[in-house]
């Protein structure tokens, strides 16, 4: 018994699948246990079994869910099946079966005698099965749909097309293994009216079912036993559905079309199995004509599988989801049809005229009828032959218009054959690399992209039209030209947005086996150089080419992700190019490019690839396939990067990650929403808010990050101004600025001056070059802070904007702010006594008011600072809720937690300094009362601090604030966040400022936020990150006032009346000072990890934030922390700054 409770309980903790058998030698039954299926690669774990002496052990029963053993003494054994199966007998046992009797040593009798075995499973199911990767499916092929003739096709209406679209309700059942019934749910006469509605195209998890959604960006979520998946942990989703189909799809070949299946399916129609296939996110198509019953009802049944060994290569950084996520077709092929076809582009080497090559394959012999029409539908060019099984069209084209992602020019081929049509629209372009530099039509680009996976925070991966086509307005509203598909192929649909809008696509391979990397031997020895697994590297090579080689937008080929580098690689490289050589093909883990044709790296600093740009010898370009993760607040330091890329031929550029957020909404105890994020689910293991880490927010909205990045991948860039000459380049790739205009204005301190004006762009301006734009009228002898600004906006409609839509502004200084010495000298007055009086109300607390009477304040003589500051017109009314303090700190950003500086502030104890006041003396001078505090702040436990000697001069009505910090000590932290005041404040309503607005802005993410007069409300100054952390700041601010009305004594306020000033900061001509306003503290920020917890926090008053300096952002959170030049470096200060 002993060695049998060994066995079993090794069966239970073991992740490797394992056979069991009980059969019967002479008088005596055994129970076995043995390996099943263990690969080559991998070391066969012994088998154990126990067999039955003294006394004599019977096996009493045998059925479907138990193996029954007892004994004369009453020993009983039940091993439990869980209904995983059925059995079957064999004859005799297994050649390997047991060989002992455990322990004890004794050894099994073996005799002649056949006896009945009983095996689970039955045989290895297809979905844990390396060798089958597809059963009964179709030769994949180009997404295209057939249409009864020409005028129908033309339309482009799917409806009217030659197929039936199956997606909408469909009943639902979820069992925890595919193991568990009902098995026999494809039967025609299965009663599933008791079972739920499920909507397909959908994602179970997202609808409530099974154990929830699990984010892991690399780990696979399950025992690691490639390509072995576990049987009794694999979510297996029922899925049915009823349709008919009408006499005009008799005769007709009929294929059923999975469009993206997560993560493996079996399919029977009619109760007859039509075959098996995985890849989740490629299609499948399987010939059911057999077993569709034309006017009749026809029942579809499909069993999902949450796991197949393919799963191992679907390893993405994104949430594991299942069921049918994209759309479900039912084609109707007639005889005499095209089974694919290759459209060509070649164009000569003048890059002028084309030739157009349709390579065409039928189900038979057959005439076929081709045209070429214009954009306008006008006929270009057309042709007619009798094809054999395969044929070609060679059509020469007279300098076609060129396809690019800045011209999205195309041609609309029509294919018309004996009982069908189909269109396929076409660009003409050319890649390939010139010099090593990658150039289409001649001309060098450069990648302005993002990494984008398929998200929608509702639905999953089951991303609807109407959504994905609003990602993709946006990205070509925010200047955006390019998409790396992350790491699969995308919604077919994607591709033709992307052909009609003009974005270049890096297509690729649904490849990553990321998890692999972690299980301590070399991660490519699993599958990507196992040449066990080369068959599935190729099918997902070739799924990706063969459906999306005829998209124009299409201009790289991908080997997938993260997946190591092997020979499996090269061979996929192989079935690329025997399919396509037109493309270039990237693969960013084979880093020395032994087999892709271009370098590819991740998240390397602009030193890096400015480093490797400037070598010689090198014949191939480089791309950053990822780089300046979006991840919380940031990016910080895009333009370094861009400046890079423009000034080195062979960087092509990059592909930001990434471009959205992966929140899926979901709600507390209470009903409140929020997005959830890794662990939310009860998910574990989990990667927690890694999936928050892109440039929009999860409902696919703008963060700041992308309107920064939007702003320096700008299409033209205003550079400098001398007397009234401008001069701008033009960023564009192919085109002129024609179709833009210009104008501009002049902004100032507190004013504008004139409204826009328009200005003419240079007609011809060559992409890559500077040209100049004369100003006429510029105003002189300014005497405020004043900017030129210029704005560049579409000058007709497009098909992705409006005319007047802005693409691209310049602002550059034309006069100076004024000086701290010119602010101090205005602040005196001829006919006003500039000293205020003072009294010492306590002996801790200084009164001083000033010689008008209109302000009193208070200065706490324990803690050195500001504590009380009131308004004549309201003496009972307290401003400050909170006295001011000088702080080092703010909470941390992702980009902080994720590099060095956040850990180091924190193992500081940074947030946690408290100050100390070591002397406190005034007096009173002409120009005002002065007042001098030496401090120490410092945290606790350790022994470094900054020394401050703080000046408070008080001068009429306002406070003239000078501070020296001198830092010290050992264990000094090697930057400080921030140097500045923090204080609250009561009743502020809105915020007006003069400086850079109107959004966030930090020292190394700025450029998008223009010099302006700018006011708002506090709640609209704070931005909501979906991961609480520090955000909101606005930098170089020459002033900020805070403003609000005064409650009377019975704290009502009068709405009718107009806003006052309570607060106003002046930093002079300091660049880099900063403000941010909000109702929440660093420790609540720093503590609450959702926005629901962060609410719930949110004060009456207003926590106001006055920094001189600021540490800049980085990516740290995976990729360059933040450049040395916008570290604020501990060291000694010396700062300013006015207050009224």
């Amino acid at each position: 018994l002993d060695n049998l409770v060994v066995v079993y309980t090794t069966f239970l903790a073991c992740p490797r699948q394992y056979l069991i058998s009980v059969h019967r030698v002479s008088t005596n039954p055994v129970l076995s246990l043995r390996p099943f299926a263990v690969p080559e690669r991998r070391p066969a774990s012994s088998y154990a079994s126990v067999a039955g002496a003294e006394p004599r052990i019977t096996m009493s029963e045998i059925s479907d869910d138990y193996v029954n053993i007892s004994s004369e003494t009453d020993l009983h054994l039940s091993v439990y099946m869980e209904k995983l199966g059925r059995h079957r007998r064999l004859g005799s046992p297994s050649s390997d079966g047991p060989s002992s009797a455990g322990s004890s040593g004794q050894q099994t009798t073996t005799t002649t005698e056949k006896a009945p075995t009983h095996t689970f499973p039955q045989s290895l199911p297809d979905w844990s099965n390396l060798k089958v990767l597809h059963r009964g499916t179709l030769p994949p092929r180009s997404y295209f749909f057939l249409y009864n003739n020409e005028e129908d096709a033309l339309t482009r209406d799917t409806s009217k097309s030659k197929s039936k679209l199956l997606s909408g309700k469909w009943k639902f059942h979820l069992t925890r293994s595919p193991f568990h019934e009902p098995r026999d749910f494809y039967k025609t006469d299965f009663d599933t009216s008791g079972w739920d509605d499920i909507v397909v195209p959908g994602m179970w998890q997202c609808q409530g079912y099974g154990k929830g959604p699990q984010y892991t960006n690399l780990n696979f979520p399950w025992p690691v036993d490639a390509p072995n998946i576990p049987y009794d942990d694999n979510e297996c989703g029922r899925h049915v559905t009823t349709f008919q189909v009408g006499d005009d799809f008799a005769d007709h070949q009929l294929r059923l079309r999975f469009e993206g299946v997560d993560s493996a399916f079996t399919v029977w129609v009619n109760g007859n199995e039509v075959g098996y296939s995985q890849g989740a996110r490629n299609p499948s198509e399987f010939d059911v004509t057999d077993y569709v019953k034309i006017g009749q009802d026809n029942i579809l049944a499909v069993e999902v599988y949450q796991r197949c060994d393919g799963t191992y290569l679907e390893d993405q950084d994104q949430w594991w989801l299942s069921g049918i996520f994209r759309d479900v077709y039912l084609h109707a092929f007639p005889k005499f049809h095209p089974v694919d076809y290759h459209v060509h582009t070649l164009l000569d080497d003048d890059y002028k005229d084309a030739t157009l090559k349709v390579d065409i394959e039928m189900d038979r012999g057959a005439y076929v009828d081709m045209k070429l029409l214009d954009a306008d539908g006008k006929l270009i060019a057309k042709d007619m032959k009798i094809f054999d099984r395969h044929n070609s069209f060679d059509i020469r084209v007279k300098n076609p218009h060129k396809w690019t992602a800045e011209t999205p020019y195309l041609y609309t081929l029509v294919l018309n054959f004996k009982k069908c049509s189909l269109v396929q629209r076409v660009g003409f372009r050319r890649t390939e690399l010139i010099k090593g530099v990658f150039s289409i039509n001649g001309e060098p680009v450069k990648f302005r992209g993002v990494n984008r996976h398929e998200h929608n925070p509702d639905s999953g991966r089951a991303v609807p039209y109407e959504f994905l086509k609003r990602d993709l307005l946006l990205m070509k509203h925010f200047n955006v030209n390019g998409i790396r598909t992350s790491h699969y192929i995308n919604d077919p649909r994607l591709y033709d947005l992307a052909d009609e809008l003009g974005i270049w696509i890096l297509d690729e391979a649904d490849l990553e086996c990321h998890g692999f990397g972690v299980l301590g031997n070399r991660g490519e020895d699993w599958a990507t150089d196992n040449p066990d697994w080369r068959e599935a590297y190729e099918d997902r090579a070739r799924q990706m080419v063969q459906r999306d080689k005829n998209h124009a937008s299409v201009v790289l080929w991908s080997l997938g992700n993260e997946s190591f580098y092997g020979s499996n690689h090269q061979h996929m490289y192989d079935v690329i190019k025997s399919i396509d050589k037109s493309r270039l093909v990237h693969y960013e883990g084979d880093g020395g490019a032994r087999t892709a044709d271009i370098y590819s790296r991740m998240y390397a600093s602009a030193e890096e690839i400015v480093n490797t740009a400037s070598e010689r010898n090198w014949s191939k370009p480089l791309v950053l396939c990822e780089y300046i993760h979006a991840m919380g607040n940031g990016p910080g330091g895009i333009k370094e990067y861009i400046e890079a890329f423009y000034k080195y031929p062979r960087l092509m550029g990059g592909f930001v990650w990434e471009w959205a957020n992966h929140g899926l909404r979901t709600k507390t105890e209470d009903g409140e929403e929020y997005m959830g994020y890794g662990g939310d689910f009860g998910d574990e293991p989990n990667d927690y808010n890694f999936v928050f880490d892109g440039l929009c927010f999860a409902e696919h909205t703008p963060t700041p990050g992308l309107v920064e990045y939007g702003k320096a991948i700008e299409p033209v860039q205003t550079l400098d101004i001398k007397d009234n000459e401008v001069t701008i380049i033009n960023r564009y790739d192919f085109v002129s600025l024609d179709h833009l205009t210009a104008t501009w204005h002049i902004v100032a301190d507190g004013m504008v001056i004139g409204g826009d004006q328009e200005v003419a762009i240079p007609k011809g301006i060559k992409p890559h070059t500077k040209a100049h734009l004369k100003i006429k009228g510029l105003p002189k002898n300014l005497t405020a802070e004043a900017y030129l600004h210029i704005d560049f906006a579409l000058a007709k409609d497009t098909n992705w904007a409006k005319a007047g839509h802005r693409v691209a502004f310049g602002q550059l200084p034309l006069s100076k702010p004024p000086s701290m010495a010119a602010i101090l000298s205005s602040l005196s007055h001829p006919f006003v006594d500039p000293v205020p009086h003072i009294t010492q109300s306590s002996p801790s607390l200084l009164s001083i008011t000033s010689s008008t009477g209109l302000s009193t304040w208070g200065l706490d003589l324990q803690l050195g600072t500001i504590s009380s500051w009131r308004k004549a017109s309201r003496p009972h009314l307290e401003l400050l809720t909170e006295p001011f303090v000088m702080d080092f700190y703010r909470a941390l950003t992702d980009n902080d937690r994720g590099g060095r500086f956040g850990q180091n502030w924190q193992d500081r104890r940074l947030d946690q300094t408290r100050h100390s006041v070591k002397r406190v003396e005034w007096r009173k001078e002409k120009h005002g009362l002065v007042v001098n505090v030496h401090s120490r702040i410092a945290p606790p436990v350790l022994a470094w601090a900054v020394d401050t000697w703080t000046t408070f001069t008080f001068h009429g009505e306002a406070i003239y604030i000078k501070i020296k910090g001198k830092p010290n000590g050992p264990l000094l932290p090697d930057t400080f966040a921030r140097i500045g005041l923090t204080l609250g404040v009561k009743g502020v309503e809105k915020v007006a400022w003069w400086g850079r607005g109107p959004g966030e802005s930090y020292r190394d993410k700025k450029e998008s936020q223009a010099f302006g007069n700018w006011e708002q409300t506090v709640d609209d100054l704070f931005v909501d990150y979906e991961f609480p952390q520090d955000g909101g700041n606005r930098t170089d601010v020459r002033w900020v006032e805070f403003r609000g009305q005064l409650s009377d004594e019975e704290g009502v306020v009068d709405g009718d009346k107009p806003l006052e000033r309570l607060i106003r900061a002046r930093f002079g001509d300091l660049d880099g000072a900063s403000f941010s306003a909000m109702h929440y503290t660093t420790k609540d920020l720093d503590e609450c990890k959702h926005p629901y917890e962060l609410h719930k926090r949110k004060r009456e008053d207003t926590v106001v934030r006055l920094d001189w300096a600021h540490h800049g952002l980085g990516t740290g959170s995976c990729g360059p922390a933040t450049l040395p030049q916008y570290e604020l470096k501990t060291g000694e200060f010396d700062f300013e700054l006015v207050l009224d």
